[in-house]
């Protein structure tokens, strides 16, 4: 079945978020807050982890680090593009709807809980590679181990930062399943290289997330994603990083 593995991680995200929510009563406010710091904490390691997996490399016997050029050009060109067209005040205009349409309209952290945690579960190479095996060759196993880590993380999120965790399934619906359906299309351009890229720059932007978690001035991730975008066609050029 097509999109399986689409409807697997949005149910498995909204299942974390349901846990979340009901878990999240057990805890004070304070308690809340470290929850949160701990989870950024992890998602930062988790960037981290990725990143250096991406940029370093054993050349005889010993380790040495690549790719700079590619972090700085990726992530400046990103970040202007993203700034230009505003992608963070989608997110939040989109955020603001769903707190007034799901009642939830008195929670002051819906909007800022909705964007951390959507950007958490959607960046990265397993969402598109899974997705575009999933459209493919009907192969959902990619994302069936995304949906896991998913519902933990969405778990703590939803515990510590509230409902508007819950909602990142819907981008996560509709980029995934947008990716499957397009599977066809999107695949020749996805070669080893413009993944490993993409999982490079994801995985930064991923460590700036987890910064967001753990400090009261916002990096604005969203006008980031364009990055990944220029990891790609970074990937086609004559030569590489």
């Amino acid at each position: 079945m097509i999109g399986l593995g689409t409807i697997i991680n949005t149910v498995s995200i909204l299942l974390g978020g349901i846990l979340g929510h009901f878990a999240g009563k057990l805890f004070t406010e304070e308690q809340q807050k470290s929850i949160s710091h701990v989870c950024g904490i992890c998602v930062i390691f988790l960037g981290i982890a990725g990143a250096m997996e991406g940029m370093l490399q054993m050349e005889n016997g010993s380790i040495s680090s690549g790719k700079s050029m590619l972090v700085v050009l990726c992530l400046a060109l990103g970040c202007i593009a993203g700034e230009w067209i505003g992608i963070e005040k989608w997110f939040e205009n989109f955020a603001a709807w769903l707190k007034n349409k799901t009642g939830n309209s008195n929670d002051a952290h819906f909007i800022t809980a909705f964007v951390t945690a959507s950007l958490t579960v959607c960046i990265g190479a397993m969402a598109i590679v899974g997705a575009i095996q999933d459209g493919i060759l009907h192969n959902y196993n990619i994302l069936a181990v995304k949906s896991v880590l998913d519902f933990i993380i969405i778990a703590v999120m939803t515990s510590s930062m509230g409902k508007g965790c819950v909602f990142s399934a819907i981008p996560v619906f509709i980029v995934e399943g947008s990716i499957t359906l397009l599977a066809n299309l999107i695949s020749p351009i996805m070669t080893a290289l413009a993944v490993k890229y993409i999982s490079l720059i994801g995985s930064i932007l991923i460590f700036c997330v987890g910064l967001n978690l753990i400090r009261s001035q916002q990096l604005r991730v969203a006008n980031m994603l364009p990055a990944i975008a220029f990891a790609v066609i970074a990937a086609y050029l004559p030569f590489e990083f």
